[in-house]
């Protein structure tokens, strides 16, 4: 993606390809298919499964809560991408164009987004509890090591951003 154009910079490669994961991955569709044509205790089945993790849905079943708690997690693992792609110095710091340091700054970034994004969403529930924070950053911050790395081959190769 990034790798063909050499005007992109790095932090919107990271984004938009933040964003169509969550849309993609996270649509209701997916997690259908994926729920009822997986097996979790295999290896790609739980890959498969885990890329579902920052859902959005507008079931109107669910509480208003849950809705609003789900599609939260999911907007805001797209915006701390973006982010914490400006924090990282990494990209910024990088000598030349394409180094390593671009991609692993934007792979600590999805790990950053997805660990933050399930702690804040945590606060919204209908009984917040510090275990549940722990545990919910712990399966966010899972969802950004394993996925993450799609986030880091996109900012290899982008421009650096702000000069």
């Amino acid at each position: 993606m990034a790798l063909t154009n050499r005007y992109k910079s790095a932090p919107s490669a990271g984004t938009i390809t933040a964003l169509v994961l969550v849309l993609v991955f996270g649509s209701p569709w997916y997690a259908d298919w994926v729920t009822d044509n997986t097996n979790p205790e295999t290896a790609g089945g739980w890959w498969l499964r885990l890329l579902a993790w920052p859902h959005w849905s507008f079931d109107s079943d669910d509480s208003l809560r849950s809705i609003v708690v789900g599609d939260l997690k999911a907007i805001l693992v797209v915006v701390l991408t973006l982010v914490f792609c400006y924090l990282l110095p990494g990209s910024q710091l990088a000598r030349a164009r394409g180094t390593i340091s671009q991609f692993f700054a934007g792979w600590a970034a999805y790990i950053f987004a997805g660990g933050f994004a399930a702690l804040l969403t945590t606060l919204f529930l209908a009984n917040p509890s510090l275990l549940g924070a722990f545990r919910t950053a712990g399966e966010g911050a899972t969802y950004g090591l394993f996925v993450g790395w799609i986030i880091g081959l996109a900012t290899l190769g982008a421009r650096r951003g702000t000069r």
